[in-house]
């Protein structure tokens, strides 16, 4: 199946330079990891597709955990958003500015100001920063969500959305809601309730 043919007008002109652009993005957010001491790899020595602890020493070193979903939700809020701040922009340049604030919070999510944020959160004790192929593999979610958010319906996005953080808060304490309230304002009582688990 040729993906390319079935793209709407605006992707399928200029569908290279758009992947292009992207691809530089996660070029960029890789090499800048790199230079801020990031492991490429977990520093267990392998990489799995899914590492299931989330207070684990290895959650957010292998490809895909827990948090996977929430930069889903990046995704789908970043289209969404943009949508609404830059409706004058193709669908297009909306993907590469969402794929660049992406990769932009990846940096920024592995500076040592937000990991000891996270730190202060009772599942994130441990937690010293993504590994690269971690960081690229959230960025990869975000554009999953992106184009989900594209392609479906809003509802079934809201619905997919909402019981994505039910299920995580129920299963781990944790979601994207209650990772950015613990990042912007921990709260003790908050740590003391995902610690019991």
């Amino acid at each position: 199946m040729n993906l390319v043919a079935n793209l709407p007008m605006p992707f399928k002109h200029h569908a290279a330079l758009y992947v292009a652009i992207a691809a530089a993005l996660l070029g960029v957010q890789a090499v800048a990891l790199h230079m801020m001491g990031m492991p490429a790899i977990c520093r267990c020595g392998y990489v799995s597709l899914w590492y299931g602890n989330p207070s684990g020493p290895d959650t957010s070193q292998h490809l895909t955990d827990w948090y996977t979903y929430t930069h889903v939700l990046h995704g789908v809020t970043f289209y969404w958003l943009l949508s609404i701040m830059v409706p004058k922009l193709s669908i297009p340049q909306r993907f590469v500015l969402a794929v660049g604030v992406e990769t932009a919070w990846e940096i920024f999510e592995n500076t040592p100001m937000v990991i000891e944020r996270y730190r202060k959160g009772a599942l994130a004790q441990g937690y010293f920063g993504d590994s690269i192929v971690n960081s690229l593999s959230d960025s990869a979610a975000a554009v999953v969500g992106f184009v989900l958010a594209w392609r479906l319906p809003v509802a079934v996005i809201f619905a997919l959305a909402v019981a994505a953080e039910l299920l995580a808060g129920y299963i781990i304490r944790d979601g994207l809601l209650l990772n950015l309230v613990q990042l912007v304002y921990p709260s003790d009582v908050l740590s003391q309730w995902q610690a019991r688990r």
